[in-house]
Parts: C-alpha cells; structure tokens; sequence
C-alpha cells in the first residue's frame, strides 16, 4: 500500500486530452490502483507517471467510495512495475505486520 501523487492522462470519446492528479493506492507487477477526483472511462488507455517513471495501461475499474474515484489499471504487456524501479516513498508491505524483532514476540501470531 502507498499513497503518492501521479499523474495519469487519457484520451476521452472526443479526441480531447485529460490530465488528473492521482494518489497511487497500491501498485504490483502488473497494475496499479489509482484514487482521483473524477470518473475514468473503462477500457481507455492511460499513461502514468511520477518522477522519471511512466507506465501505460488500460483502466480496468472506477467505482465511487465516500471520497473519490478508484480506478483499477493493468498495465500494458511488457510495461512491469518493481521495487527496484520505482519504489513509493509511503509504499507499506503488509507481511511487516508478522515479522518479530528478535527478543519480541509479534503480536499477531
């Protein structure tokens, strides 16, 4: 889980250009989840970028929840994300949650 700003851009039905600002929810290696303010078409191509990364992909949900959109995007054959590629300043890896520090039990065993 993370959440850094990027920014996505799509082509809509009118040819026209859109550009938003994106939290990154969470990213894999083959799509990423994406919270905006406004609706995403299904099925359009997006292009995402932050920093020097980009990585283009087809939008495969947006559903509305309390406070913004979510878009579900898989990423485009060859296009993968890795850690050592890109790494998300908050990027949270939830298997932390079971790891003891030694001489400490964890306490959700």
């Amino acid at each position: 889980m993370c959440a850094d700003l990027i920014d996505i851009e799509w082509v809509d039905e009118r040819g026209r250009r859109k550009t938003a600002v994106a939290n990154l929810e969470d990213i894999s290696a083959m799509g990423a989840c994406l919270q905006l303010e406004d609706e995403v078409p299904l099925r359009v191509p997006v292009r995402i970028a932050f920093g020097k990364n980009e990585f283009k992909g087809v939008v495969r949900y947006c559903v509305y929840r309390e406070f913004g959109y979510f878009a579900g995007v898989e990423f485009e054959p060859g296009t993968k994300w890795n850690s050592r590629s890109f790494k998300p300043m908050h990027l949270f890896d939830p298997r932390r949650l079971t790891e003891s520090k030694p001489g400490k039990p964890s306490r959700l065993h």
